[in-house]
């Protein structure tokens, strides 16, 4: 399974982005897909998770901010960032959560490589 992510860059302060990850291989279900970010000399934390049933659950600093949703069969999810912040910056990964393929039939997680997100204030 690999996960591939775009729609980083610089944007100022105020103005939107809208990342995207689309899982590929050979996938049977993902129970989660969400994003996490990781500024500089901080640790990962949750930005925004959806669940295959369209639940979502969105990190404080967030709320109110940033949307995310999910094509189920692309096995994509979008986090639409909008009145960004400098505090935002971060390189951003996307997750998926108990993956269920068809070779192993096992649950797993994986994780995409980072894609930087830089707000200028």
């Amino acid at each position: 399974v690999q996960l591939q992510a775009s729609g980083g860059g610089l944007v100022q302060a105020g103005g939107s982005l809208r990342l995207s990850c689309a899982a590929s291989g050979r996938i049977f279900s993902i129970v989660v897909m969400g994003w996490y970010r990781q500024a500089p000399g901080k640790q990962r934390e949750v930005v925004a998770t959806v669940t295959s049933g369209g639940a979502t659950d969105y990190a404080d600093s967030v709320k109110g901010r940033f949307t995310i949703s999910r094509d189920n069969a692309k096995n994509t999810v979008y986090p639409q960032m909008n009145s960004l912040k400098p505090e935002d910056t971060a390189v951003y990964y996307c997750n998926a959560d108990k993956v269920l393929t068809r070779d192993t039939w096992t649950l797993k997680d994986y994780w995409g490589k980072g894609t930087l997100v830089t707000v200028s204030s």
